[in-house]
C-alpha cells in the first residue's frame, strides 16, 4: 500500500464516521436534515478520495475521464432539478427511480469488475460470490423499483397483478436465478451464467413487485432500498472499496430494520408481503359519496367544522394521504396555528405508513413547518385520542380502520390510529371510497363521525375562514 491508499483509507474512514452520525441524526425529525446532510458530506468526500485514487493508478486516461465527467455533469444537473422540482405526492416514485439506479449501478459494476477479472486470471470465490451476488440483487432492485415507482405513479394497477399459477412461476424463476447464480459462482469464467443470472433476476423483479398490492407500498419502498444498499455492499466487495462496503451494509441494515418496522406496523410478515400483497390501488374518486352511500353518514358543513374547532380544547389532526395529494400541508398548518392562537391544544397523529412510504407525512408537515413536537407517533397518538375533542382526519382511511380489530378482513390486527376513540370524529374526505386495502371504513358512519365531502385544500381555507370567524365574534 503507498502512501497515497493509505491517505484515501483514512479519507474512507472519516466518510464512514459521517455516514453513521448523519444515520443517527435521522432517528428523529428534529436533527433529520442535519443528518442528511451530514451524510452527503461523508459520500462528497468518499467519490472525491476515490476519484483522486483512480486518476493516479489510472496511467492518465484522459478520454475515459471525459467522458465520466460529462455524465457526472449531465446527471447531477438533472438529479438536483428533478428533487427540487418533485411534487410531495410523488417522493416514493422518486425514491423508487433512485432505488432503481442505485440497484442497476451496483449490477454494472459487478458486470465490469466481471470482465476485467476474467480477462486476466481465473476468479476465486472471493470475488465470484460478491459479483454474482451483485447482478442477483442489483438486477431484481432495478426491475422491482421500475415496477413499484409504476404502481405509485399510477402507469402500472395498483392492485395486485397476478393469474392462475403466477406463485408457481415466480417460483421456477426464483429456481433459476439461485441455480444460475451457483453455477456461475462455480465456474466464474462463465458469462453466459453470468447473463443468465442476470435476465432470471430482472423478470423476478418484475413478477415479485407486480404481485404486490398498494396497501403493501410503503414496505416495498422500503425492503427495495434494504435491497439496494445490499447491492452497493457487494459491488465494494467486487472491486475492493471500502467506501462502497459501509454505505451499503448502513443502507442495507437501515432499510432492513425499517422494512421489519413497517411490516409490523400492518401486522404482515415481510414473506406474506414478498408472495402476494393485499389490497387495491389508489381508486379514482367521485367528488361526492353516491347516494346510497349517504342513508348511515351525518354529512357536515364547513361551518360546522369550524365550529365544533373553535369550541374545542385538544384537538387531533390525522393527515393521509389524500392530504398529501390535494398538496394541503400549508392550509392544516395554518389552521392549526390559528386555533393554537387561541389556546387550544393541537397535535398530529403520524401512523407509520401513513401515505406512500415511511415517513412520507412527517417531511409533507415538516415542509409546511409544523413543529416537531407536535407530531405524535402511533403509541403516544392512541393515548391522546382518549382525552380529545375533536380528531380531524384528512384523507386518511386504512390507517384508522376499527375493522382492524376483528379478524377476518385485509387489515386485521394491523395497528391503528385510534380515532374513534375520540368525543367527536370530522373526516375531510371526497367520497366514501375504501383505501388501499379495499375495505370500507366503519368509522365513517359511526354515529359521532362527520363528513365533509370536498378536496381538502378547499375545504381547509373555508375552516379557516370559519373558525376566524367565531374566535373573533
Amino acid at each position: 500500500m503507498t502512501d497515497f491508499e493509505f491517505v484515501v483509507g483514512l479519507i474512507y474512514l472519516l466518510s464512514a464516521s459521517l455516514f453513521v452520525v448523519g444515520l443517527h441524526m435521522m432517528r428523529a425529525p428534529a436533527t433529520a436534515r442535519n443528518g442528511n446532510r451530514i451524510s452527503a458530506v461523508g459520500m462528497i468526500i468518499a467519490v472525491a478520495a476515490t476519484v483522486a485514487l483512480s486518476l493516479v493508478t489510472s496511467g492518465g486516461e484522459w478520454i475515459a475521464w471525459a467522458v465520466l465527467a460529462v455524465g457526472v455533469l449531465l446527471g447531477g444537473i438533472f438529479g438536483v432539478y428533478r428533487a427540487r422540482t418533485v411534487k410531495m405526492t410523488d417522493v416514493p416514485q422518486l425514491v423508487s427511480v433512485f432505488n432503481a439506479v442505485g440497484g442497476s449501478a451496483a449490477a454494472a459494476i459487478a458486470f465490469a469488475a466481471f470482465i476485467l477479472a476474467t480477462s486476466s486470471n481465473p476468479l476465486d470465490l472471493t470475488v465470484s460470490i460478491p459479483i454474482v451476488l451483485d447482478v442477483l440483487i442489483g438486477s431484481i432492485t432495478f426491475s422491482g423499483s421500475l415496477i413499484a415507482a409504476g404502481k405509485l405513479q399510477g402507469v402500472i394497477p395498483g392492485n395486485p397483478v397476478t393469474f392462475p399459477g403466477s406463485r408457481a412461476l415466480n417460483a421456477v424463476v426464483a429456481l433459476i436465478a439461485l441455480g444460475a447464480s451457483v453455477a456461475a459462482i462455480i465456474l466464474p469464467e462463465n458469462t453466459l451464467l453470468l447473463v443468465v443470472v442476470l435476465v432470471t433476476a430482472l423478470i423476478l423483479g418484475v413478477l415479485m413487485v407486480l404481485a404486490i398490492g398498494g396497501a403493501d407500498a410503503p414496505v416495498v419502498v422500503s425492503l427495495l432500498n434494504a435491497l439496494t444498499g445490499l447491492a452497493v455492499a457487494m459491488a465494494g466487495f467486487a472491486i475492493d472499496n471500502q467506501a462502497l462496503i459501509i454505505a451499503g451494509a448502513l443502507v442495507g441494515a437501515a432499510g432492513t430494520i425499517l422494512t421489519l418496522q413497517m411490516a409490523k406496523a400492518m401486522n404482515r410478515s415481510v414473506l406474506s408481503i414478498i408472495l402476494g400483497g393485499f389490497g387495491t390501488g389508489e381508486i379514482a374518486a367521485s367528488a361526492g359519496p353516491a347516494d346510497e352511500e349517504l342513508a348511515n353518514v351525518r354529512s357536515l358543513t364547513t361551518d360546522d367544522v369550524a365550529i365544533q374547532l373553535a369550541y374545542a380544547q385538544h384537538v387531533l389532526i390525522v393527515p393521509g394521504y389524500g392530504l398529501a395529494a390535494a398538496q394541503a400541508q400549508h392550509e392544516v398548518a395554518e389552521l392549526a396555528s390559528l386555533l393554537i392562537a387561541h389556546h387550544v391544544d393541537v397535535k398530529y397523529a403520524i401512523h407509520p405508513v401513513a401515505g406512500r412510504m415511511p415517513g412520507h407525512m412527517n417531511v409533507l408537515l415538516a415542509e409546511a413547518n409544523v413543529p416537531y413536537e407536535q407530531m405524535l407517533q402511533l403509541d403516544e397518538a392512541n393515548t391522546a385520542f382518549d382525552n380529545c375533542d375533536v380528531a380531524l382526519v384528512i384523507g386518511a382511511n386504512d390507517v384508522c380502520n376499527p375493522n382492524a380489530r376483528t379478524p377476518g378482513n385485509a387489515v386485521s390486527g394491523m395497528p391503528i390510529l385510534n380515532a374513534d376513540h375520540a368525543k367527536s370524529v370530522v373526516v375531510i374526505k371526497r367520497s366514501m371510497r375504501p383505501g388501499y386495502a379495499g375495505i370500507p371504513n366503519p368509522l365513517f358512519t359511526d354515529p359521532k363521525t362527520g363528513m365533509l365531502f370536498a378536496d381538502a385544500k378547499e375545504a381547509l381555507n373555508d375552516i379557516t375562514v370559519g373558525v376566524k370567524e367565531y374566535v373573533s365574534a
